[in-house]
Order: C-alpha cells, then structure tokens, then sequence
C-alpha cells in the first residue's frame, strides 16, 4: 500500500519537465532504486550499507519516517532516510536524525531535494520530533549550503574524531 504525502510541482510551484514529483513514505521494495541513485550520485556502490540501512528500517522496532519522491512514471527520483532516537530504556526522544539524501543527477536543481527535506520535516513534526540532526563532510560545501538553505544551522555538539 503506498501512502502519498503530497503531490508537489517543480520548485517554486512551476512544473518541473512538464511532470509532477509525489513524496511518499519509503518501502522495501525501493531499495533498488535508492542503491541506482546512490551510485549515480557518488560514482560508487554502497549496496552492504543500504543493505544494512533497509534491514534495520524496516525492522518491526521502527517508525517508517524514510521517504521517496516519484516522477509522473512511478520512477523513484530521490529519497532521504532518518530515524528516531530512543532514549534509555526504548523511551522515545524528541530528535530524529538524516542520515541520507540523494536525488537523482538527472533530476537535481529542480527542488525535489528540498520537496523532500519539507515532507521529512513535517513528517516527523506530526508525531512529536522537535529537532532534526545531520552530519555533513566540512569540506562538501554544497552539501553545507544545500542544508543551510534548509533552515539547518551548526548544533552545539562537535563531532569528534581519534585516527588510530
């Protein structure tokens, strides 16, 4: 069963190629179609990683919050993946985290990234998050603007790091 979040137009309401782009909550059976966006994305497979990511997503232990967007074919152009954290004690908190996003080269630069960052957000706002975390490369400072134009600022935690 699919369930629509919205029917979104191209960015600023205009069409995007003539199509209209639906956000929807991910399923398993997307997993080929977020691994061939992946790959096209960063000129490399990372098949074990979603693998793993769709494994534990789709365990009975999870909320479904991941979503995809779909062209006017069905085709899944783009996607972004989170998860709630549980406290101690499964205890629900109040945060999510993304850990993923990607839009299809074919299909960038036309607000689909943003379309699906907006349904995430307001997503997860429905059942309670009050706060979205992200990590990002310093030095992918696309990356950096893309979220920043998205309302996302730095936290106060720094990420450390110890090279053994």
């Amino acid at each position: 069963m699919s369930v629509w979040m919205s029917d979104v137009p191209g960015e600023k309401g205009g069409p995007m190629n003539e199509s209209t782009i639906k956000i929807r909550l991910m399923k398993a059976d997307d997993f080929d179609s977020v691994v061939r966006i992946d790959r096209k994305v960063l000129n490399a497979s990372r098949t074990e990683y979603y693998q793993l990511k769709f494994e534990k997503l789709f365990s009975r232990d999870y909320l479904p919050v991941s979503l995809v967007a779909e062209d006017k074919d069905g085709a899944v152009v783009g996607f972004v993946m989170g998860e709630l954290y549980m406290g101690e004690f499964g205890i629900f908190q109040e945060e999510a985290s993304l850990d993923t996003i990607g839009v299809d080269p074919d299909f960038q630069h036309q607000g689909i990234g943003e379309q699906l960052i907006n349904e995430f957000v307001d997503h997860l706002k429905t059942i309670g998050v009050q706060k979205i975390n992200t990590l990002v490369d310093w030095n992918n400072s696309s990356l950096i603007h893309f979220f920043s134009a998205n309302r996302f600022s730095p936290s106060k935690t720094i990420n450390l790091e110890r090279v053994l």
